[in-house]
């Protein structure tokens, strides 16, 4: 088999930056904090506009799409143009989503709030994966994991400040959370700064990876396929993950009479084990290579994935924290593996795999609602279990070797 070798002997910068990298880290948590009142607020919603589970979804799939439909086009024209201020920018629209929401009267103004929130996220994932693995100094994984915890983190945190803020005093109170993405603008804005000043560093290292990469790399054919099969394995990844984040707390109040508050700090645990796992991925794929952090991440989730929906309260929330880990710990190792594959397009690829990840969030969490409505919460867990099964398509991915 022939193995493409994806160099990174010319850092963009010189060692590791990690003030840049844990900035926009920062700025990363607190997009995904923002987006993440949304799925945190669907039991009140529910209750307060008579939403069926199908609306449920519906919300998700607007969200999901506008934040995944434009990202690879965003991705691509960064790749040729890239904008520092496109940053600050995505933070804007999540801005005048999030005040839009806390105004929503009625269920299309939800839709459009919401894709207002989507449409931030689209703006900001692209351009911000660049500007980690621009200050990774050669360690792409340990800065995709940086970067990528961040939003974890903030997804896990939301929850627990919806629980707190909003849910007992009412959906005027998300307005409340445009302080943090006031907090979110002034941040990115420094880092676009510092963006600016080394973007041409950047494009003479774009330039020399792209010439080394020609000679040693895979078949155009194989590094489709390959790209295809990552989509798989995110389709896999990010089904299961749809049922968790929408669902796991209409699963917990269905099934073990937990209250709503409760089942949001369930959801919490949850969402920080993700965000442990995912810190995680990206420094074990630089030491022991990003396909076996993939076997294990994809298909071994799948025995606790399968047990769950078959065990009681306090199990269901101990497989919970474990399923979080393992199965976070893909998608920086993914990414990165792509990346390798396609040296001098992070932007593109970026792009590519968050936004096919959110749109297979939303698709997911549209037909799972519409899956509950028709026959129950519990069979919509008991058939996801078995999701993680797909990721045995590892096995045909290439050894890529990203230095």
């Amino acid at each position: 088999m022939k193995t493409a070798i994806c160099p990174s002997a010319h850092p963009v910068v010189k060692g590791t930056v990690y003030s840049i990298l844990f900035a926009i880290s920062f700025g990363h948590l607190l997009n995904d904090l923002l987006q993440s009142v949304i799925p945190s607020i669907y039991p009140m919603l529910k209750a307060n506009f008579q939403l069926t589970f199908s609306q449920i979804g519906l919300i998700t799939l607007v969200f999901q799409l506008s934040a995944s439909i434009l990202q690879p086009f965003v991705g691509h024209y960064t790749d040729r143009r890239p904008n520092p201020r496109s940053l600050a920018i995505g933070m804007g629209f999540t801005l005048l989503g999030l005040i839009s929401l806390s105004m929503a009267y009625n269920f299309v103004f939800i839709l459009i709030s919401v894709c207002l929130v989507g449409i931030g996220s689209s703006v900001f994932h692209p351009e911000a994966s660049r500007v980690a693995q621009l200050a990774s100094g050669g360690k792409k994984g340990l800065a995709q994991s940086i970067f990528q915890v961040g939003g974890n983190a903030g997804s896990a945190i939301g929850p627990l400040m919806a629980a707190l803020i909003v849910i007992p005093h009412g959906q005027a109170y998300i307005r409340w959370f445009a302080l943090f993405a006031i907090l979110g603008i002034a941040i990115l804005t420094m880092v676009g700064k510092w963006y600016k000043n080394n973007m041409r560093e950047r494009k003479v290292n774009v330039e020399l990876i792209g010439e080394v990469a020609v000679e040693a790399s895979l078949s155009k054919t194989k590094i489709v396929s390959s790209i295809i099969i990552l989509l798989v394995l995110i389709f896999s990844k990010y089904f299961y993950m749809a049922s968790m984040t929408s669902y796991f707390t209409f699963y917990l109040i269905d099934k073990f009479g937990v209250s709503v508050q409760e089942s949001q700090v369930y959801l919490f645990a949850f969402l920080a084990a993700v965000a442990i796992g995912t810190i995680l991925g990206g420094p074990l794929g630089d030491r022991y290579g990003r396909k076996v952090i993939i076997w294990v991440s994809i298909l071994g989730a799948a025995p606790f994935t399968l047990l769950l929906p078959h065990v009681g309260l306090t199990l269901t929330i101990m497989l919970a924290v474990i399923i979080g880990i393992i199965i976070s710990s893909a998608f920086s190792a993914i990414l990165v593996y792509a990346t390798d594959l396609v040296p001098g397009k992070v932007g593109t690829i970026a792009g590519l795999f968050f936004g096919f990840a959110f749109g297979m969030g939303g698709i997911g969490s549209a037909l799972l609602g519409w899956l509950a409505d028709q026959t129950s919460i519990s069979y919509v867990f008991a058939v996801c279990a078995y999701l993680p099964l797909i990721g045995i398509v590892t096995g045909f991915l290439p050894n890529v070797k990203g230095r």
